[in-house]
């Protein structure tokens, strides 16, 4: 799927296991606490965009908001949720100009039992996978693992988002992590 790119394999008990017990990890990298390194794309007041750090696809970025929301629906009013939106769109054209790109997907995931901070996946579908290869199955770490990218890859490709998102003539606000 994504040619020669190293993988690895995610030992998902463990990661369920930390989604459902840890403080929330979105809120960890908002406030720079996180055990992990996160390398950030853009963040403003109410938004922040990072690279997955466990990406099953190249340029796969989280969006969320800086606060702590659980329910899209409940937690964010309309010009809330609009304004997340607007900054989800921004990010994936950004991906999109940096990394081949097929389609675009955008979903939010996440439970009240793990993950629950509000967030939106934005994964880039390089050109050229097998129908059978995706949709979900792109986005399964269960499927072929995650992209191992090492430090210098990943901070390089943060790096073209961040300027791309900067190119951007619709910038609304900062992109750098702040």
């Amino acid at each position: 799927m994504t040619g020669g790119l190293k993988r690895a394999a995610l030992d998902l008990e463990d990661y369920s296991r930390r989604s459902q017990s840890d403080p929330c990890f979105i809120c960890q990298v908002v406030a720079g606490s996180h055990p992990f390194h996160h390398e950030i794309v853009y963040r403003d007041g109410q938004t922040i965009a990072f690279l997955n750090r466990f990406p099953t696809l190249v340029g796969y970025c989280l969006v969320a908001t800086t606060d702590h929301r659980v329910d899209v629906i409940h937690d964010l009013d309309e010009a809330g949720y609009l304004q997340l939106q607007a900054v989800v769109r921004r990010v994936a054209v950004a991906v999109a100009a940096v990394v081949p790109t097929e389609r675009t997907y955008v979903l939010s995931l996440g439970s009240n039992q793990g993950n629950a901070h509000v967030h939106w996946h934005v994964a880039p579908l390089p050109p050229g996978v097998r129908y059978e290869e995706q949709q979900f199955k792109a986005l399964m770490l269960e499927t072929s693992g995650y992209i191992d990218l090492d430090p210098v890859q990943t901070k390089a490709l943060a790096e073209r988002i961040r300027s791309a998102l900067e190119a951007d003539s619709d910038a609304s606000g900062p992109t750098v992590p702040g």
